[in-house]
This record gives C-alpha cells, sequence and structure tokens, in this order.
C-alpha cells in the first residue's frame, strides 16, 4: 500500500495531509519515494556504475552515482559488469541507488536479505545517516536490523500456519 500497488481495505493512507490514492496526490508522493525489494531489477549487462547511474537518470537526479558504490564498497567493482556480481553485491548495488536518488522516504522490503554482517552494519549506517537528515525509512523484515528509537509494529500472521511434519512428530510423543 505505501508504494501505491494497492488501495487500503479501509481507512486511508494520508501524505502531508492528503490521501494518495488520488491521482494527483500520488504523483507527488511517488517522487518523494525510494523502494527496495526482493527483485532487484539490475541489468546484468550494464556495470555496476551504470545500474546506478540508469536509476539516477530515470529519476532526473544526477551526481552521487560514483559515490554510492564507493560508499557501498563497490568503488573498485564499478566499471565490471552486474552479472559478475554475488547475491550481495547485488544487494549493495541496490542500497547504492537508494543513496543516488536520494529521496525522503525509503521503503525497505528486507534490505538485509544476503548482506554479511558488514553489509548489515554499513544498511544500519545509511539508514541512521538518512534518518538524521530528516528522511523516513519503513521496512519490512524478519531479520534483526538495529534502528535507534524505531518503532515496531508487529502483524499477525496473514495466513493461518500449516501443520509441519515437526508438528505431528511432536504430538506423537
Amino acid at each position: 500500500m505505501l508504494a501505491g500497488f494497492s488501495r487500503p481495505s479501509a481507512g486511508e493512507l494520508l501524505w502531508n495531509g492528503h490521501d494518495i490514492t488520488e491521482s494527483g496526490v500520488f504523483h507527488q508522493y511517488k517522487l518523494q519515494l525510494n523502494w527496495l525489494s526482493l527483485k532487484d531489477a539490475i541489468k546484468d549487462r550494464f556495470t555496476v556504475l551504470d545500474n546506478v547511474q540508469w536509476f539516477e537518470v530515470l529519476a532526473g537526479k544526477q551526481g552521487k552515482s560514483m559515490p554510492a558504490p564507493e560508499l557501498m564498497g563497490l568503488g573498485r567493482l564499478a566499471k565490471d559488469k552486474a552479472r559478475m556480481l554475488s547475491m550481495a553485491q547485488r544487494k549493495r548495488l541496490q542500497l547504492a541507488r537508494l543513496l543516488a536518488i536520494d529521496r525522503p522516504i525509503w521503503l525497505l522490503d528486507e534490505p538485509s536479505v544476503a548482506l554479511d554482517n558488514d553489509g548489515v552494519k554499513l544498511l544500519e549506517y545509511i539508514i541512521a545517516e538518512h534518518r538524521k537528515k530528516g528522511g523516513i525509512v519503513i521496512v519490512a523484515t524478519h531479520l534483526q536490523i538495529e534502528i535507534k528509537d524505531a518503532m515496531f509494529l508487529r502483524l499477525p500472521p496473514r495466513f493461518p500456519r500449516r501443520i509441519t511434519l515437526v508438528d505431528m512428530l511432536d504430538r506423537g510423543g
């Protein structure tokens, strides 16, 4: 819903006091929004730097292409084709695009998946820096990410849990 892919089943989703489901409002809202999902939208035939620059051009923002991959530990790979990247490096590339596009609202869906401990620390750092500048970060995750003064919303399971083989073996006792 926050990314605008579906409408709320009840209530309103407001941005600056206006319902984002209204087309004119949504257009302005999405210009403030940057999101990261499990589908990385990385072009394998592009270089690492080209992947960041491509998203910058699409967003109408330019100039942060090289500092972002550098910060994310990809500077030495900037001229390499993205198809050569590991899953962790691909995730770092996604995070570099967040930094390069620099929008105030970040929606992050499982941002730490595939990252090693150093990558998670870097993720926590860029989230903290974004928030220090007044940015908003909304994270959906199953893995622990340290975010100072975060508000947590724990949702109940969406679907009833199915009985597993382990559950049946535990009952047999």
